[in-house]
């Protein structure tokens, strides 16, 4: 295996199925007289099939005979490219579809002079704020779960775990989206300013959520995902839809997400000093 490039790791037999629930390794392989156990880490069909292919490859070249015996952690045999992507997909359509309605949404406040009559008044600009985040959240949460429930339940995206966890991680995602998009229309001062910034916010994001491997690159490269919200709405999703998770294994993820929502909206409040300073 060594030989043929694999990435080789010894661990005894119950820290190996640690790491493997944990998704450190792709596969764990354990050999019972001469014959090769693999059980698959299985959330990433391309991967599990390139494990198959070097370990047949492997055993061809030592002249063996003896088919090897596969079992699977997470996902199944004939899992397809739909299921794995399907979780990061479903993230990313609340994301883009929420970014997309509250940023056009609220710069039609600030171009038709509606937001100018409300700084106007002795509103102070954090009840502003989240007055049209929570305004706009209701519809948000009502779009999040139909688009998680349509991709779950008409679609058949592979589900493992809790809608309700879904359910959570989708409305945070859009109270994210919403936070993004009003604080990025604060700076636009027209529609087509908003598009362009779609390809700086949500393009290298898309890139790092989880559609694409990332293993192979530098890790400080890698690293940079742990910047992006989406990169830990795509890992909650997966964890709860593919491998079957529960709280404790996504609380992280919530919690940096809620921070994220947070600081969003702070940065909302402070932002809107460009149009009154109280």
């Amino acid at each position: 295996l060594e030989d043929n490039d694999a990435k080789i790791i010894r661990y005894d037999e119950n820290t190996s199925y640690e790491v493997l629930k944990q998704s450190k390794v792709d596969a764990m392989i354990n050999f019972e007289r001469g014959v090769p156990n693999i059980e698959l880490e299985g959330s990433d069909p391309a991967k599990s099939n390139a494990v198959i292919m070097l370990v047949q490859k492997a055993m061809r070249q030592s002249a063996s005979m003896v088919e090897p015996e596969i079992t699977y952690l997470y996902g199944y045999e004939n899992m397809s490219s739909f299921d794995n992507f399907g979780p990061i997909l479903i993230g990313f359509f609340v994301f883009f579809f929420v970014f997309l309605i509250s940023g056009f949404s609220f710069l039609g406040q600030l171009t038709s002079g509606t937001l100018e009559r409300l700084l106007s008044t002795p509103l102070h600009r954090w009840e502003i704020i989240l007055g049209y985040i929570f305004g706009f959240g209701v519809f948000t949460v009502i779009q999040s779960a139909l688009i998680a429930w349509y991709s779950i339940n008409v679609l058949k995206i592979m589900m493992v775990g809790s809608f309700w966890l879904v359910l959570l991680i989708t409305i945070l995602t859009a109270f994210i989206a919403l936070s993004l998009g009003t604080l990025i229309s604060i700076f636009a001062d027209n529609e087509l300013q908003v598009i362009q910034f779609i390809q700086i916010i949500l393009v290298p994001q898309v890139f790092f959520s989880g559609l694409f491997d990332l293993s192979t690159m530098p890790l400080w490269l890698q690293a940079i995902g742990r910047f992006m919200p989406l990169w830990y709405i795509a890992d909650a999703l997966r964890n709860i839809m593919i491998r079957g998770k529960g709280w404790s294994d996504i609380a992280m993820n919530v919690l940096i997400l809620t921070t994220a929502c947070i600081f969003l909206i702070i940065a909302n409040i402070l932002t809107l000093k460009k149009y009154r300073k109280i």
